[in-house]
């Protein structure tokens, strides 16, 4: 059986540098409170990662599939999670 890993290639996304439609809202929650960097964890597409030198989530929003998983898989709430804008956001394609 495949993993969702394995089919990742086959999301394209029009990233909209201008305005990223997810976002830690405050990095100090993940620094302080967050001892399990849950994010880390429950993102299957890996978009963030927690950088011990920074003290803080790195977020590549590049990577999202968009699948909703950070809206509901923070228990600090600490996600700000949008729809990307139009003509923004996942394409996905058969493979």
């Amino acid at each position: 059986m495949e993993k969702l890993t394995d089919k990742l290639f086959t999301v394209k996304y029009n990233e909209d540098t201008g305005k990223p439609h997810i976002e830690i809202v405050d990095q100090n929650v993940c620094f302080k409170k967050c001892t399990g960097k849950y994010c880390n964890h429950f993102c299957p597409a890996g978009v963030y990662e927690w950088n011990e030198e920074q003290k803080k989530n790195l977020v590549s929003f590049g990577n999202c599939i968009e699948c909703g998983a950070c809206s509901i898989g923070c228990p600090f709430d600490n996600i700000a999670c949008r729809s990307p804008r139009g003509g923004y956001g996942v394409r996905y394609q058969h493979g």
